[in-house]
């Protein structure tokens, strides 16, 4: 656990952090927010028939393992894929989780593929980020049971959401915002999303992290559409590693909220990063392509560029060591 959490920027103000902690409401909405109005003829399709209904008949595939986590060496990391958006990364000492969600259900929408590992499978986490409030991104129950007195960091205007669920100080950052968690730093990215839980609080900040430890870096994308924002954050900040999503870009509602898999490939040579880590496909049929499309379709786009051999297609529950 880390003995202590300071901003980055200013670590010899003790009285700012607190300030940080808990910021004043604001209710207007972040910038990159997406448009929220359906596309034309959105209506002639009908989700709950085409998608909803048919999965709860489809059994669950994928399997809980009991992983045996590496012993890390200095400059190395570690990342456990838990499934969706839902990742394990590790460092000599360190422990993170982002986004975790071991829910069996969204509502009505059924997890297609088990959770990669037991919920009692991980070791001891030192932090928690959460990189926006939609439910597969933020849900309670995962957060109350992997809580323990550690930390947890969230976009601005959602840490009301995850008081009083177990951790010690709730810390929001707005973006390009820094803060150091022991030896790891935390910066929040621009995304082109939006962060509304329900239909009112569309001033809920969102975004991606990076996480920098032991000299490496790590992009976690958060849910973004393409935006041109991806070639600032590589100028910014170096990435060795970019966890970016594929899927859900055929939503109910027809607008641009995800990236296709030609678009997060798009990103991923902007960022300049090293490798690309598909995310966000295949776990919860959030819409209308079929669970093989993503990755068929981001193996041909890369292929097609000749980076194929820098996308590493991780296995729910197996840690893979960069």
């Amino acid at each position: 656990m880390f003995d202590k959490v300071s901003p980055a920027e200013n670590p010899d103000k003790p009285e700012r952090a607190k300030k940080r902690i808990l910021p004043q409401l604001r209710r207007t909405k972040p910038e990159h927010h997406v448009g929220l109005k359906p596309r034309v003829g959105w209506h002639r399709r009908n989700f709950l028939s085409e998608v909803v209904w048919p999965s709860l008949f489809e059994r669950r595939t994928g399997e809980r393992r009991s992983p045996e986590f590496p012993e890390l060496k200095s400059g190395q990391v570690a990342l456990t894929w838990i499934g969706h958006a839902s990742f394990l990364i590790q460092a000599p000492g360190v422990n993170l989780l982002i986004d975790p969600n071991w829910a069996r259900w969204l509502k009505v929408i059924k997890r297609m593929r088990e959770p990669g590992l037991e919920l009692h499978a991980l070791p001891d986490i030192d932090a928690v980020l959460i990189t926006h409030a939609h439910f597969d991104h933020l849900d309670k129950r995962t957060l109350r049971k992997v809580a323990a007195e550690q930390p947890i960091v969230v976009p601005r205007n959602v840490g009301r959401l995850v008081h009083g669920l177990g951790f010690d100080r709730v810390h929001e950052l707005e973006v390009w915002e820094s803060m150091q968690l022991g030896p790891v730093k935390v910066t929040m990215t621009p995304a082109h999303h939006w962060g509304a839980r329900m239909l009112a609080d569309s001033h809920r900040g969102f975004g991606g992290f990076i996480i920098e430890v032991e000299g490496r870096s790590i992009f976690h994308c958060g849910d973004s559409a393409y935006f041109p924002g991806f070639a600032e954050i590589g100028k910014r900040v170096p990435v060795d590693v970019a966890l970016l999503p594929i899927g859900a870009y055929d939503p109910p509602s027809g607008r641009e909220v995800h990236m296709t898999p030609e678009e997060a490939l798009r990103a991923f040579v902007e960022l300049g990063a090293q490798t690309f880590v598909p995310m966000h496909y295949g776990t919860f049929r959030l819409s209308y392509e079929p669970a093989w499309e993503p990755p068929s379709r981001l193996i041909e786009c890369a292929g097609s560029a000749g980076l194929l051999e820098r996308v590493c297609f991780l296995r729910e529950g197996e840690p893979r060591v960069f």
